[in-house]
C-alpha cells in the first residue's frame, strides 16, 4: 500500500532508526538509572531507602501529564513543533537532575524529563500515521519496535557502565546527549507531516469532553483501568527491581543481566502477539493472560512462605519470566481494546486513555514498591492483586454489549 502523505519524507532506512530513538527516550531514562539508585540515595542523603524509588516513579508522573498535553497539541500546532517542544523539556529536566544539590531538586528534574519524553513518545506514532497506512505502517512500526524493545534489555548495563566511569550524574549527562542528538537529527532531517489544512483546535474543553467520553463508555473505561492495573505490575517491578535483586538476592554487578533476561521475555511476547491475536482474538488473549498472571502469582506467593520470603533466585526469576510473558501479551491488546469505541475522537481519546492508565499505574505501582521489606512478598503480592483487578475490569468492560461480542 502506498504512503498516505504527499509530502516527501525521509527514506525508511533513516526514518526507522530516528523513530526508534525518539520512542526509546522514556525507556532509557527509566531503566538506565536502576543500578545507580543506591548511590543516589547515599549522595543526596535520602532518609528512607525505599524513597529512592521515586527516581523511577517520578518519570511516570511526568509521562502521564505529558501524554495528556502533547497528543492533542500536535493536532493543533503540527507534529514537528510538538516533538521539538517535548525534547526541549526533556533536555531541561536532564540539566536539572545533573546539577541538583538535593533529592527534591533531582526528582523535579525527573518529572520534567517524563513530561518532555512524552512528546516524542506519543506524537511519533501520529507522525508515522501521517506518512504511512495499512501494512506499510505496521511494517515500519514493527521495525522501530524491534529496536525499541532492545533498550530495556541493555539500558541497566549501559547505566552501570557509565556510573563506573563517571558517577551517577554522568548517566543524566548521557540522557542529555541522547536527547540533543534526537533534537538535532529530527530538526534537521524530518519535515512536517501535518499540513495546516488538516490541523484541529486544541482547548481544555475538547480534552474535558474526551475525558467524559472515556468515563461514560463502559468498554473504554473498563479497559483503560485494566491497562492501568497491568502497568501497575510493571511499575511495582521497576521501582523495586534493584532492591530485590541487589539487596535481597545480592546479585551485585549481575543485576543488569537478570533485568535483561526478563525484559526479553516481554519482547518475545510482543513479537508473538501479532500471530496469536489473529488466531485467538484480543479479548480471549487478555482474559487468559490476566488469569495466568493472577493464579501463578498467588501460587508463587504461597510458595514463598516455604522459603521465608526469599525463594531460590532461579525459581523467582523463572516465575517473573513466565509472568512477563503474560504482561507482554497485554500491553498492546488492552490499549487497542480501550481505543476501539473511541475512533471518532482518536487523538484526544488516546491521550486520555494513556494518561488515566498511567496515573492509575503510578499510584498503585509506586505504593507497592514503597513497601519493599527485604522479601519478595510485596512484589509477588502486587502481581496477584493487580492481576486479579485487571481481570475483573476486563470482565466488567465485556458487559458493555458490543465489547463482549467483538473478536
Amino acid at each position: 500500500m502506498r504512503a498516505a502523505a504527499a509530502r516527501p519524507g525521509l527514506h525508511p532506512g533513516e526514518f526507522v532508526p530516528l523513530v526508534a530513538l525518539l520512542m526509546s527516550l522514556v525507556a532509557l531514562a527509566i531503566d538506565a538509572m536502576l543500578p545507580a539508585l543506591p548511590a543516589i540515595g547515599r549522595d543526596l542523603e535520602v532518609p528512607r531507602r525505599n524513597d529512592v524509588q521515586l527516581v523511577v516513579t517520578s518519570v511516570f508522573v511526568g509521562l502521564g501529564l505529558g501524554q495528556l498535553l502533547f497528543g492533542p497539541l500536535s493536532d493543533r500546532i503540527g507534529r514537528k513543533p510538538a516533538i521539538q517542544a517535548g525534547l526541549v523539556l526533556f533536555l531541561a529536566g536532564c540539566l536539572m537532575s545533573i546539577f541538583a544539590p538535593t533529592f527534591e531538586g533531582m526528582i523535579a528534574g525527573r518529572v520534567l524529563q517524563g513530561i518532555g519524553a512524552a512528546g516524542p513518545r506519543v506524537v511519533v506514532v501520529a507522525l508515522v500515521r501521517d506518512r504511512y497506512e495499512g501494512r506499510q505502517m505496521a511494517r515500519l512500526l514493527s521495525f522501530a519496535m524491534a529496536v525499541f524493545i532492545l533498550v530495556p534489555a541493555i539500558a541497566p548495563a549501559l547505566g552501570q557502565g557509565i556510573q563506573w566511569l563517571g558517577g551517577w550524574r554522568a548517566i543524566f549527562a548521557a540522557f542529555f546527549a541522547a536527547g540533543a542528538l534526537a533534537f538535532a537529527w529530527f530538526g534537521l532531517r524530518q519535515p512536517e507531516t501535518l499540513p495546516p489544512a488538516r490541523r484541529r483546535p486544541f482547548t481544555p474543553r475538547i480534552v474535558g469532553a474526551g475525558a467524559l467520553e472515556v468515563l461514560r463508555n463502559r468498554a473504554a473505561f473498563g479497559y483503560t483501568f485494566a491497562t492501568g492495573f497491568v502497568f501497575a505490575l510493571f511499575v511495582a517491578y521497576l521501582s523495586s527491581a534493584q532492591q530485590v535483586f541487589q539487596e535481597a538476592y545480592s546479585t551485585g554487578a549481575l543485576f543488569p543481566l537478570y533485568f535483561a533476561v526478563l525484559a526479553l521475555a516481554i519482547a518475545g511476547a510482543l513479537l508473538a502477539n501479532g500471530r496469536l491475536v489473529m488466531k485467538h482474538g484480543m479479548r480471549r488473549l487478555v482474559r487468559a493472560a490476566t488469569a495466568m498472571i493472577t493464579l501463578l502469582s498467588a501460587a508463587a506467593w504461597a510458595l514463598a512462605w516455604a522459603f521465608e520470603g526469599l525463594p531460590p533466585l532461579w525459581l523467582f526469576t523463572a516465575y517473573l519470566f513466565t509472568a512477563f510473558l503474560g504482561i507482554g501479551l497485554l500491553f498492546g491488546n488492552l490499549n487497542a481494546l480501550a481505543m476501539e469505541p473511541l475512533g471518532h475522537i482518536a487523538g484526544v481519546g488516546s491521550a486520555v486513555v494513556s494518561s488515566l492508565s498511567t496515573f492509575v499505574s503510578v499510584l498503585l505501582g509506586a505504593g507497592a514498591g514503597l513497601i519493599f521489606d527485604g522479601t519478595v512478598y510485596p512484589l509477588i503480592g502486587a502481581f496477584a492483586v493487580f492481576g486479579a483487578a485487571a481481570y475483573m475490569a476486563i470482565r466488567w468492560a465485556e458487559g458493555s454489549g458490543r465489547a463482549g461480542r467483538s473478536p
